[in-house]
């Protein structure tokens, strides 16, 4: 029977009891003050020490949360993971507390944020809930949408360091706001909302069976080859439109049980209905906060709910032939490695829709950079499987370079007011009568802007809305049907249509943002692009200013060889299609040109991105994987990687000194040349007998068994260097034979291009390297970090 409890006082018993017997703790508080987190600091360090899975969200919102209570919530245990919702100057008030206990959930929900007052002596009240299990998956399944939202970010050393920059510039600018409460003024700080954000609902439109369309036949082909000779993960990045859903459903044929992971419900709905037009003789079921059906042949998973550890361990680590994972970006990379960590299937298969590797780096990381097949979307478009385009780009006054830019994004409430004029809003008016075809999706930046541009629009005599998470009045599924039928000109939406949701009729694209992210900007333009029978091709109109990226968009329409390249020159499109740009938008351009961030910059600041991201210094494999700048560059500008560290100040004092002394010998293994791995896997060889040791002379004799082992085990990829007419003939281990290849390539040849850093005399081979014992451990590991990524590079090169 239900048990539901009113708490006036002294919340912090109730949690404390729970805290002891749960095997799950979630807390979402709009803010966490230190006094709050020193009283749960003890429970929860005793709680994650065995085993408990703890997740901790709170909010910036009117920066009320102290930097120190984010250092302290995160130095508890580095296993309780921690996010900070990014609220954009929109109220954020939840106050909840979450416990798996058993088999039993137990829900606390009310007014007591994280604080020492609200926790046990402040005026809170606060509901406890227990053995209402449906309340319960509810409330876990909101919870771990808003964790893992795209508007949170992890807490760590480098993102507490930019949350406290930020503090300290809103309470320079908002000085009334006292930064230092006392614990009786933290009772009064925050208020519950009364606002219930509303989710629309949407039925599955159906628009008839999809055929299997060439693209899916490459990729399936490209695939099946992969898995043959091998691999045990692949990537296939296909565009919007051309079924990659389909595609894997066909891959998993081959395979007896399949788990297919995404981070929305609608991915989930489709890919189970696409996978069961395909396989017929299976059972298909979905797991996430509603759906708990496991006991079936493909199991359709929320991340959300089956990164949870009371989740993932109803599986089994090998229940699973085919993992799939569909555009896992989306989420915390740390969900997806806690599940990719915990099963061990046959072949892990990711696939994605956007084609820009800087924000897709995690995906790329997990598959370690083995792409099977790849088509964007203007391949599509030259072959035919996607509708052409005619681009416009219009000329956009706003000055972007007085809006603050926080980090990530633009200071929502400068950017409002640049906005919300009806000079611009009558600009983008005019354009859009001037190019339109006739069904519309007007990509806003802010719930407000979509309101107030609608509106705007219809006082003109246009039928349009604005579509958004807050919106009441229409279904998101009716709201597609009038447009399809023409009852409505436009759809203002912010990014409700970004994935997940097909409208083909849309032939008008209309952007009135500034581009934040290439990635959601490619999901955006593949709205378009899909085939019908009414639209021969799509108009894209697009406002151009100076903000962020605006000057690089455009790369992402080039065909040319230049493509990736910075360039502001007009794009070579599919023959098909159409670059229009007002002559403002060029000249813009062009000056945007010659005040742009250099490379060196750029690298720092890819660099500074991921450094945040991970909370420490990456390494270099790191680096290349999730990095998002080319990591050959850091190499072209800096000779090495190290080099650029000590660049960027990123260097100890004692680091500086290690780096003078051996610069020589790690720009020589950063760039000596490489047709094949034979140098590296002999360093790594080498490398193998440890910090004091690993820089000695070798013989070709003792290193033949490493060497030969490591070239034909079985990971295709490392084999492809071992597959020449001479090497063939050495897959049965002859050490004689061994030896006398490593003598001569890469022992003789390396040594002759060193220029005296490297010898091989009297079958000896050894660098001119003198290592002072306090510097053994730090010169190995920076030689080892460079070798390992030199090889990771070199194979994945090699087999694409």
């Amino acid at each position: 029977m239900s048990k539901v409890e009113l708490i006036t006082d002294q919340l912090i018993s109730h949690l404390l009891e729970k805290i002891e017997q749960a095997s799950t703790i979630c807390i979402l508080t709009s803010f966490v003050m230190k006094s709050g987190v020193e009283l749960l600091r003890e429970p929860l360090k005793r709680a994650a020490e065995r085993g408990v899975d703890i997740k901790i969200c709170t909010g910036d919102y009117l920066y009320i949360t102290q930097p120190e209570a984010l250092k302290s919530l995160v130095e508890i245990n580095p296993k309780i993971e921690v996010r900070l919702w990014n609220s954009n100057g929109i109220s954020f008030h939840p106050k909840a507390y979450l416990f798996h206990l058993n088999e039993e959930g137990h829900l606390v929900i009310g007014s007591s944020n994280l604080s020492r007052s609200a926790l046990t002596s402040g005026i809170e009240w606060n509901v406890s809930i227990n053995k209402e299990p449906a309340v319960f998956k509810e409330a876990m399944d909101q919870f771990t949408k808003l964790m893992y939202h795209e508007q949170t970010i992890p807490v760590n050393v480098e993102t507490i360091k930019s949350f406290e920059e930020n503090y300290e510039k809103y309470h320079e600018k908002h000085p009334n706001l006292a930064k230092k409460w006392s614990e009786l003024e933290e009772i009064e700080l925050m208020l519950p909302s009364k606002e219930k954000e509303m989710h629309i609902a949407e039925e599955s439109a159906d628009y008839g069976e999809i055929q299997p369309r060439f693209a899916q036949v490459e990729a399936l082909e490209e695939l099946e080859k992969t898995y043959d000779e091998g691999y045990k993960s692949a990537l296939v990045v296909m565009a919007t439109g051309l079924g990659k859903t389909y595609l894997a459903g066909f891959f998993a044929k081959r395979f007896k049980r399949v788990l297919f992971i995404a981070h929305r419900e609608e991915i989930l709905t489709q890919a189970q209905k696409s996978f069961s037009t395909i396989i017929k003789e299976s059972t298909f079921g979905i797991y996430n906060g509603n759906k708990k059906e496991a006991n079936v042949d493909h199991v359709f998973a929320s991340i959300f709910t089956l990164s949870m550890k009371q989740h993932l361990e109803v599986f089994k680590p090998d229940d699973f032939d085919l993992i799939v994972i569909d555009e896992f970006h989306h989420a915390a990379a740390a969900s997806y490695q806690r599940v990719l960590d915990y099963f061990q299937p046959s072949f892990l298969l990711g696939i994605t829709a956007t084609p820009d590797r800087n924000d897709n780096k995690d995906v790329y990381s997990i598959c370690a950079g083995n792409v099977a097949y790849r088509i964007d979307f203007l391949e599509a478009i030259q072959r035919d499987w996607l509708a052409p385009f005619q681009y416009y780009g219009v000329y956009d006054e706003t000055d972007y370079s007085n809006i603050t830019w926080l980090g990530n994004r633009y200071d929502e409430e400068e950017l409002l007011q640049a906005q919300l004029k009806d000079e611009m809003a009558q600009n983008i008016l005019d354009a859009w009568v001037k190019h339109k075809k006739s069904k519309t999706l007007v990509f806003c930046s802010s719930i407000k802007q979509a309101t107030f541009l609608s509106q705007f629009f219809n006082q003109n005599n246009y039928n349009t809305i604005s579509l958004h998470s807050k919106q009441k009045d229409i279904r998101r599924d009716e709201a597609i049907k009038q447009l399809e039928q023409g009852e409505l000109d436009a759809i203002f939406t912010v990014d409700l249509f970004n994935e997940g949701v097909d409208i083909p009729a849309v032939d008008t694209l209309l952007f009135v943002r500034p581009t934040e992210s290439l990635t959601v900007f490619t999901q955006q333009v593949g709205r378009g692009l899909r085939l019908h029978a009414e639209k021969d091709y799509c108009v894209i109109i697009d406002l151009i200013g100076n903000y962020r990226n605006a000057d690089i968009k455009l790369s992402l329409f080039d065909t040319s060889e230049r493509k990736g390249k910075e360039t502001t020159t007009i794009p070579t499109v599919p023959q098909s299609c159409g670059i229009n740009l007002e002559l403002n938008v060029i000249n813009l351009l062009k000056e945007m040109t010659k005040k742009k961030q250099p490379r060196k910059e750029k690298l720092l600041q890819s660099y500074r991105d991921l450094k945040q991201e991970l909370g420490r210094r990456p390494t270099y494999l790191e680096l290349h994987l999730k990095g998002q700048s080319e990591s050959i560059q850091y190499r072209q500008e800096f000779k090495s990687y190290i080099g650029f560290l000590n660049s960027a100040e990123e260097l100890t004092e004692q680091e500086k000194l290690v780096f003078q002394k051996y610069e020589d010998w790690l720009v020589e293994v950063e760039k000596t040349g490489m047709a094949k791995s034979y140098k590296m896997v002999v360093l790594l060889a080498m490398l193998e007998r440890g910090p004091s040791d690993w820089y000695k002379p070798v013989t070709a004799e003792e290193v033949a068994p490493f060497f030969h082992s490591y070239l034909t085990e079985t990971n295709y990829r490392k084999q492809i260097d071992f597959s020449d007419k001479e090497t063939k003939a050495l897959w049965d281990y002859n050490g004689l034979k061994v030896s006398r290849l490593i003598s001569k390539m890469p022992m003789s040849k390396w040594s002759g291009s060193s220029k005296g850093l490297l010898r091989f005399e009297d079958n000896k081979f050894s660098f001119d390297l003198q290592v002072d014992s306090e510097d053994e451990d730090m010169i190995f590991a920076w030689t080892k970090e460079i070798c390992e990524y030199r090889l990771h590079y070199h194979f994945e090169r090699k087999t694409k």
